[in-house]
């Protein structure tokens, strides 16, 4: 009698889970999973012609690298910080807390985001490290930095507790693998020669397409269902990077006089990065708002970074993943519909401020 719920679960007749939440989280995993190879493309088409490869592996390795990773060990200290759900033990047999879809395709959902995370982070190091030596680097970052801080943020951690905010990744994903590249970038020191990029602005196009495709699943399927929320984080994610990519090409017109395909791109990936954290919390006009200024932020962070030339972020990681993710963050204070200072919750929130200050009685 003990095998006849795992035998009904095989043949879709489980009443806990729900077959259209189930199906939406299935292609939401597809589409976050395709934007690692969009991040080759993209990363790719801007370095050198002959780092074209070596920078594309950088992300493509991770799709299986860190997918290992994951189900021996990654995505149990990431969600329970125990070893509870090593190798995905007891998955097969739960429906995931507070959903209606199984353990196993919420771990499969959140396997695509550690890839992407890591892969990420290549963009401020590329035509600097060798393959070999940046397998290790990815490897001890996942273990010391990702799996933490995924835990603090998501899975019940101390930031978790304070109730910070984060609906798809902007602390775990951008704020992390942006600050990371950069501390790894000034660690590695500056490239000797930057002529000839981008070598091919075509894969910029069609990496920055892939990964906006890609995005709809990454901020949709953090609603963990096929529901009202996941709508709403699709629409502020398209309308976000829209007018991230307007504005990043005015800007581009007033300050260098034309307009760039590469710029174009950048600005959506900016305005998608933007609306990451705050995609289920924001109104469709507001995620016009974030979008816009995002990118305006990110324009002036990539034009002082360029003046400056005190790191050398090859690709922009930190100026659009980074300062991106703070930006998205920090507006979500202003945006947020329950929460938010332009829907009058600033005494909430200054409420909630002096509450976590107060030293404990």
């Amino acid at each position: 009698m003990a095998a006849a719920p795992t035998l009904n679960r095989m043949l879709g007749e489980d009443p806990e889970t729900n077959s259209g939440d189930m199906a939406f989280m299935a292609v939401s995993s597809a589409l976050v999973l395709l934007m690692t190879p969009g991040l080759a493309f993209y990363y790719g088409g801007l370095v050198k012609e002959k780092n074209i490869l070596n920078t594309m592996m950088m992300s493509i390795v991770c799709m299986g690298l860190i997918s290992v990773y994951w189900i021996i060990f990654g995505f149990s200290y990431s969600f329970s910080w125990s070893s509870e759900y090593v190798m995905y033990k007891e998955l097969t047999e739960m429906v995931w807390p507070a959903t209606k879809i199984t353990g196993l395709i919420f771990a499969t959902y959140q396997m695509t985001f550690a890839i992407i995370t890591v892969a990420v982070i290549s963009g401020s190091i590329v035509e600097r490290m060798r393959f070999a030596p940046y397998i290790i680097f990815m490897s001890v970052w996942f273990v010391v930095v990702y799996v933490p801080l995924c835990y603090w943020v998501w899975g019940g951690g101390w930031i978790f507790q304070l109730g910070a905010k984060d609906f798809a990744g902007g602390t775990v994903v951008h704020i992390s693998s942006g600050t990371s590249g950069y501390v790894a970038a000034m660690l590695l020191g500056k490239r000797k020669n930057t002529e000839g990029a981008p070598n091919n602005v075509p894969f910029v196009i069609l990496g920055g397409g892939l990964l906006w495709f890609g995005w709809t699943g990454f901020n949709g399927g953090s609603a963990l269902a096929a529901n009202w929320l996941a709508g709403l984080a699709v629409t502020n994610t398209f309308l976000a990077a829209a007018l991230a990519m307007v504005t990043w090409l005015a800007l581009e017109i007033v300050l260098t006089g034309k307009p760039t395909a590469v710029g174009s791109m950048t600005g959506a990936v900016a305005g998608l990065v933007g609306i990451t954290p705050v995609a289920g919390f924001v109104s469709a006009p507001g995620s016009l708002a974030v979008g816009a200024i995002t990118a305006a932020v990110c324009t002036g962070a990539v034009k002082v970074a360029e003046k400056l030339r005190v790191v050398d972020d090859s690709l922009d990681c930190f100026t659009v993943h980074g300062i991106g993710g703070y930006t998205g963050g920090l507006l979500g204070g202003l945006f947020d519909t329950s929460a938010g200072l332009l829907y009058g919750h600033g005494p909430k929130l200054m409420k909630a401020w002096r509450i976590r200050r107060l030293p404990p009685q």
